[in-house]
């Protein structure tokens, strides 16, 4: 590491992340918790052209890290994405797109929480799932108050855990196809995916939902960004991380899922089981179960590791941008000794442990419910303000013509914003994310006037 890269850059915080985090971390970002729970559900869904409903969006996914690669590219001092919002489109935008992904980073880590605990009591029944929830965040929070690289260390290790257990399934899938293995659904092989293919095995409908089943999955993508101001020679880190995604979707989504309908008939396959528990049981691997369950576990625990670190950020940045009364007398403002946002991690901390609370309070669990399912549909919005923030980005004075360009940005970034806008109206299509869609719109709505309101004469 140069001796530059051991200082902290001008916004204060330290590149401690080496290049060996940020590509595991990458991976992590990739990789969520649903694909090892929720891929019986959505192979259920249209069957095998699930593999093009991941592809597709997978892709998407990939444009918009392009587009968020080529802004951090330009400025890796940037501590977060949502700085070009603000740069490009405004103070008002800015300041939505702040508070928005905040909440929005607090539902999910409040959900990872309650994951959390659901895990650790299939071993531990008993245990109140309160304590499981507190002493998790404990941990997880001192992880990231030490020191960003123990963070790094932490999350390398947590990626490590969910790659292992993919490659074994392939491996698993591959072994039985070339031994001409027998289950109790019929001889293990290709042919379970291309007997009696269609395209929408039950209806369009079903497949258009798929969408935003899968768009959700990969949900929290951009996190890798978040990591650049904190990572050595982030200009050689970030492309190699953002250039590989390709890579990751195909071998890990697509990979697994070839894997899982190699071994069982999709039509076979239950919706609310874990597909990776029934494979490897098919296996021969008795505590099958168990295994899935502990990679679940530090799946959803890398997760909210991911989230305190992000919401800290994230508030550090607001606090430093738009400051109030309340933060700066928290001292959100302001980095410990070891060039990490403490206080802004304290104050998200708390607010994610009101989980505990929530949970065995019906009425707060019900509203709740509504604030997260919201939050999914203002990820979109935020989504699609960064693309239009990078096209502001090509037009004006800072643009890079030699940095890491998104390729045919002209057509690719509103086509982007497109595919965005067309997975927002397909949650109006299951009554399950219906009230998340409507609440979402108040949200943008609401939020998004006073935000402009408030700095109408700022920008």
């Amino acid at each position: 590491m140069s001796e530059k890269n051991k200082h902290p850059h001008k916004n204060g915080l330290k590149r401690g992340l080496k290049n060996r985090h940020v590509q595991l971390i990458a991976i992590a970002g990739t990789i969520g918790t649903g694909l090892f729970l929720g891929a019986g559900r959505t192979i259920n869904l249209t069957g095998p052209s699930i593999l093009l409903v991941y592809t597709l969006t997978g892709g998407f996914m990939y444009l918009m890290m392009r587009a968020i690669g080529e802004m951090l590219y330009y400025d890796p001092d940037q501590h977060t994405f949502i700085n070009f919002i603000t740069k490009y489109l405004g103070n008002g935008w800015g300041y939505f797109s702040g508070w928005s992904y905040w909440i929005s980073l607090i539902c999910i880590g409040m959900a990872d929480i309650t994951a959390v605990a659901k895990y650790v009591q299939y071993w531990f029944p008993t245990w109140p799932s309160w304590a499981i929830q507190l002493v998790f965040l404990a941990i997880l929070s001192s992880v990231n108050l030490i020191a960003v690289r123990i963070f790094g260390e932490v999350e390398f290790w947590f990626a490590m855990i969910k790659i292992v257990a993919i490659l074994a399934l392939i491996a698993t899938a591959i072994f039985m196809a070339l031994t001409g293995f027998e289950t109790p659904h019929g001889a293990v092989g290709l042919h379970n995916i291309f007997d009696n293919f269609s395209l929408f095995p039950n209806g369009w409908v079903s497949f258009v939902m798929a969408f935003q089943m899968v768009f959700f999955a990969y949900q929290a993508i951009e996190f890798i960004g978040i990591t650049t101001s904190e990572t050595a020679n982030p200009r050689q880190v970030l492309p190699k991380a953002i250039k590989e995604i390709p890579l990751r979707i195909v071998l890990f989504y697509g990979g697994s899922l070839l894997a899982i309908m190699t071994i069982i008939p999709w039509r076979q396959l239950s919706a609310t089981e874990s597909p990776f528990v029934t494979v490897f049981q098919l296996a021969g691997v008795k505590w099958a179960a168990a295994l899935i369950n502990f990679v679940v576990l530090t799946s959803a625990a890398s997760a909210l590791n991911s989230a305190l670190y992000s919401t800290g950020r994230h508030l550090y940045q607001i606090a430093l941008e738009t400051p109030n009364k309340l933060l700066l007398k928290l001292g959100a403002n302001k980095l410990s000794r070891q060039h990490v946002p403490q206080n802004a991690i304290l104050v998200s901390v708390a607010t994610i442990a009101l989980a505990a609370l929530i949970n065995v309070l019906p009425g707060v669990s019900d509203s709740f419910s509504l604030i997260a399912a919201s939050s999914s549909g203002v990820y979109i919005a935020i989504y699609t303000l960064t693309m239009i923030a990078h096209l502001r980005y090509r037009k004006s004075e800072d643009f890079l013509s030699d940095g890491y360009l998104m390729p045919a940005y002209k057509i690719l970034n509103p086509l982007t914003m497109v595919f965005f806008s067309f997975v927002f109206v397909t949650m109006f299509l299951q009554e399950s994310t219906l009230k998340g869609a409507i609440g979402s719109v108040i949200w943008i709505v609401i939020l998004g006037l006073y935000s402009q309101y408030k700095f109408k004469n700022k920008n």
